[in-house]
């Protein structure tokens, strides 16, 4: 019976997923700290610290500590890693926990240091790292030990991960500052630029997920959204369609796909073979977005297949991974700095 507490935790730009060990995904919350300016005095995380954003007065903060995939604001992710353990092991945890956490492939050594002293700081027994798209292919069940190629993307909310994974590693990867909040503030951006009205994260958020496509739709679909007119400074409603967002998204999609050709270029032969066989797998978020998949099937003439339950795949795979972490450690698969 094991008595220490093993953690897998999907630090995300957007959410934060924790996996305990034996009872599953325990906490699924956004990615938000609201903080009181006066005091510094941690007031709300996750749920509550979203429902504030675009509507605190002028002393209450809420922010996201994480960008790009990264720690931003190592003081306020700290207060969100004591939060996180507390709620998942109790206020008076009899053992410290292991603290296996998500990072992106292209982060830097400093940015890893950060993520473990975070967690450390935050009682950690032992904390641990490992690359999401490794995490994403246990999570999807894909047959990583095998000797064949196994392609993943993950597309979260500040990065977009494409890796090659076979016999435990990843060959191939590449990460990319594009994901899920890059597509939201195009949509601001086109909203503003093309209506003069300003939407806020939430309403872009929206859209994205009703009406946002990457591939023409059968049929094209409409919106109505409300923002703040610019020349006016009133309330005001418009009517958006498909077609326009599409649009809007294609840059961050084109950056994408183009990452993706550049990781099947650079992949060995006998290994792009298995990929052709097996197909490309996306997970994350992001792999959501309507048509994506066909675009990206299209570019590639590679069958491309959204993940089951692609949103919860690395925070699956980051338990899973748990169970054999010392097996993984010496692949090299994790690391702890």
């Amino acid at each position: 019976m094991r008595l220490k507490p093993e953690i897998g935790i999907d630090l995300g730009t957007a959410n934060i997923l924790v996996f305990r060990r034996g009872k599953g995904i325990v906490l699924s919350e956004p990615t938000v700290v609201a903080i009181n300016t006066t005091n510094g005095k941690i007031l709300a995380v996750g749920n509550e610290a979203r429902e504030m954003l675009g509507r605190t007065p002028g002393n209450i903060q809420a922010i996201r500590p994480l960008k790009d995939g990264v720690i931003a604001d190592l003081s306020t992710t700290l207060k969100m890693f004591e939060y996180m353990l507390r709620k998942t092991c109790g206020r008076k945890a009899l053992f410290k926990p292991t603290v296996l956490t998500c990072v992106p492939s292209g982060v830097t050594n400093v940015e890893r240091r950060a993520v473990i002293t975070a967690a450390k700081q935050a009682g950690a027994r032992v904390a641990v790292l490992i690359e999401e798209p490794m995490a994403a292919a246990i999570g999807a069940g894909l047959p990583i030990n095998t000797p064949g190629g196994n392609m993943v993307i993950d597309i979260g909310g500040g990065t977009t991960d494409i890796a090659v994974i076979s016999l435990g590693g990843i060959v191939v990867s590449e990460s990319l500052r594009i994901g899920g909040n890059r597509f939201d503030e195009a949509i601001i951006r086109h909203v503003r630029n093309s209506y003069n009205l300003l939407i806020g994260d939430q309403t872009a958020e929206e859209i994205k997920i009703r009406i946002g496509s990457a591939y023409p739709l059968d049929p094209e679909l409409r919106m109505e959204i409300r923002g703040r007119d610019m020349v006016a400074g009133l309330p005001k409603t418009i009517e958006v369609m498909s077609e326009e967002i599409r649009d809007a998204l294609s840059d961050p999609i084109r950056q994408i796909a183009e990452k993706v050709c550049s990781v099947l270029e650079n992949t060995p032969p006998e290994l792009s073979s298995d990929i052709i066989e097996r197909g490309i797998t996306m997970t994350g978020g992001g792999a959501l977005l309507k048509g994506l998949d066909k675009l990206l099937m299209s570019v590639t003439d590679i069958p491309c297949h959204v993940a089951d339950n692609a949103l919860h795949c690395v925070a699956i795979g980051t338990g899973r991974a748990l169970e054999y972490l010392d097996k993984i450690r010496l692949s090299g698969a994790v690391s702890e700095v």
